[in-house]
């Protein structure tokens, strides 16, 4: 994706609302109740390594912005009790897997450096002793990181628990942005950090920013980019923000004038692009760049990239368990999720009981949708014949209807299809989302339950 088309009428044509693709089905299309037997039987069946995703969804203060499932407290006693229900959890899937290695972990939440090193220490050895994970495999172990709640000593003690990877929420370096979002942190914190995670060795350094927030304008996003640039993180995030207050009740207290038109904000993302790529970061896909020498883009050139519901990923495509208050698997062809809400995850899970709320098993047809939209959205490129062989299928017979659905996008020149081949040409890469929505049976005519795609 190192060569991105900008071309503002068809982005603005074609910037519908539709899914990331994290998984396919999406979770939106998880239905309750969730039997058990699906999940015991994926997880018996397969061998395949697991990784691992812990939800931690405590955060001291509410980024107004945020749309993750988070509880806002200043009690740190709630952490204890949770990771006691979480070690529950972590029992009853002990003899489930027992057969599996663990190999990546990723904490994410809510704020997962909320909790103190006692807390953190705790939470490995938990994962250590039930579940063999072991921090020194070469696996990448990371962690979303607020700079507010992690003093630089706390930074050395994950290092020293054996987290490889960190990621910071800077979303913007602009006081007045920050202060529209109830997020404010100077940029000589964030510098201290990514100094620190350099001195200690971390493989890698991941910056999020976003574009679309209250009280942003042009200038001031170049600063943000401008200072991202020069702190040269191994990734960055460059993400849309969704507004969403229906749904998110934090967003509530944005008022709709504070937020930029839409034409800045695309604006903004095409700076952001050729700034990130102008300072030789290679874009991997709709909003993530990595240095060419970072994993991410190493596998990606190798046609070996991965997307699961972490994002993109180097490994564990379809061997994701999920732990922890909304936490969503998918092993084998089978998608669950956590209850959302930390009392039910935490009754269940204390009762011995998988604290489950909803979930799918995938049909034939969801499994060659999946591979599909995958292949697309991690390489802009599907090659038909072999696809084909390998689900013994007639592709054009098969996809009929999707390549109908498809013809618009061929004909404004962001997609191109030969006889053995689909090709995301450089002017659709921004709007692979909308592309792969032309295989998605599940979404509907009208669908605003999701993000736009740009």
């Amino acid at each position: 994706m190192s060569n991105i088309g900008w071309q503002p009428e068809l982005i603005t044509r074609y910037n519908i609302h539709g899914p990331r693709y994290t998984s396919y089905p999406t979770a939106l299309s998880l239905v309750s109740p969730m039997l058990e037997q699906p999940i015991l039987s994926a997880l018996a069946r397969s061998s395949q390594q697991l990784s691992l995703y812990i939800h931690l969804p405590f955060c001291h203060k509410l980024c107004f912005y945020c749309g993750c499932n988070k509880v806002i407290t200043r009690h740190q006693w709630k952490a204890d009790d949770y990771l006691t229900a979480l070690e529950h959890e972590i029992k009853l899937y002990k003899p489930l897997i027992a057969h599996r290695t663990v190999g990546s972990l990723h904490l994410g939440g809510g704020t997962p450096t909320f909790l103190t090193e006692v807390q953190l220490t705790r939470l490995i050895n938990m994962l250590e002793t039930h579940l063999g994970l072991n921090v020194n495999a070469g696996h990448e172990i990371s962690i979303e990181i607020d700079p507010r709640s992690c003093t630089l000593e706390k930074l050395a003690h994950l290092k020293s628990l054996g987290f490889n990877r960190v990621s910071y929420g800077v979303q913007d370096v602009n006081e007045d942005v920050q202060i529209a979002i109830n997020r404010v942190q100077e940029s000589s914190m964030v510098a201290a950090h990514i100094a620190m995670a350099r001195t200690l060795c971390f493989d890698s350094i991941n910056l999020d920013l976003i574009y679309g927030l209250p009280m942003q304008t042009l200038t001031g996003f170049a600063r943000s980019l401008a200072q991202v640039v020069e702190w040269a993180p191994d990734r960055i995030s460059l993400f849309s923000y969704a507004h969403l207050p229906s749904r998110f009740a934090g967003q509530r207290k944005i008022k709709n004038d504070s937020l930029p038109s839409t034409e800045h904000k695309l604006a903004m993302l095409q700076l952001g692009i050729e700034k990130f790529t102008d300072a030789g970061y290679q874009a991997i896909g709709m909003d993530h760049f990595a240095k060419p020498t970072d994993e991410l883009a190493r596998v990606q050139r190798a046609g070996k990239l991965q997307r699961n519901f972490q994002g993109y990923t180097t490994h564990g495509s379809n061997a994701l368990l999920g732990l922890g208050a909304s936490s969503i698997s998918q092993v084998d062809g089978v998608i669950w999720q956590n209850e959302k809400d930390v009392k039910p995850y935490s009754d269940l899970a204390l009762a011995n009981k998988l604290p489950v709320a909803k979930g799918v098993t995938l049909s034939v047809d969801d499994r060659i949708r999946a591979d599909l939209i995958a292949e697309l959205i991690c390489h802009f490129e599907l090659n038909t014949q072999a696809f084909a062989c390998k689900w013994g299928i007639d592709f054009e017979h098969y996809f009929a209807d999707s390549l109908v659905r498809l013809q618009p996008f061929v004909r404004d020149g962001l997609v191109s299809i030969s006889e053995s081949s689909i090709r995301v040409l450089p002017v659709g890469k921004l709007l692979v989302r909308s592309i792969c929505s032309t295989f998605d049976l599940y979404l509907h005519e009208g669908q605003t339950r999701y993000s736009k795609v740009v």
